[in-house]
């Protein structure tokens, strides 16, 4: 898990560097067009055309890069996603997530896997819960999204292992 999201992100960030180089060259090579591009903008989000002119000025003046990639790409040239850091949050959270069904099949019940799932199923809803809380995003969604693709996983590895002889249960 960790190994993909390294990966992923680096990718992610590969790509966002690369739009950021070609942004640098194209303020370079032809700043009265991006300077037009970077007045459209700001026309098209309702501002005058001299207002939208100014405020283009302005924000090259200051800082030229980062005012069109932020833009035109989304990116904020400053702030990239740490590879490592990605590697490292899903390494913890997938330690831990593995940890709940590894308790529960070990708990001294004749048949641990409705105990497991149900112990899944609420972890997910509370990593869930957590998330959005912290990320301040809507509650209900990232619950509802943990759950349905936590379970629609677990369901998904637990037909795997019966196909293959080895499911637990």
């Amino acid at each position: 898990m960790a190994g993909g999201e390294y990966v992923s992100v680096s990718t992610q960030r590969d790509t966002e560097r690369a739009l950021i180089a070609k942004e640098t060259r194209e303020l370079r090579e032809m700043p009265e067009e991006e300077l037009a591009e970077l007045a459209g903008f700001y026309r098209d989000r309702g501002l005058s055309d001299d207002l939208a002119q100014q405020v283009a000025q302005q924000l090259t003046a200051h800082d030229a890069l980062a005012a069109h990639a932020e833009v035109e790409l989304g990116i904020d040239p400053g702030e990239y996603t740490s590879p490592w850091v990605a590697a490292f949050s899903s390494f913890v959270a997938f330690t831990v997530g593995a940890l709940i069904p590894f308790f529960m099949i070990l708990l001294p019940i004749g048949n641990p896997l409705l105990l497991t799932v149900a112990a899944v199923v609420l972890g997910l809803a509370l990593t869930g819960w957590i998330s959005a809380r912290l990320g301040d995003a809507p509650v209900g969604r990232a619950v509802v999204r943990n759950v349905v693709m936590g379970s629609a996983t677990m369901a998904a590895t637990y037909v795997i292992g019966l196909l293959f002889g080895v499911a637990v249960g």
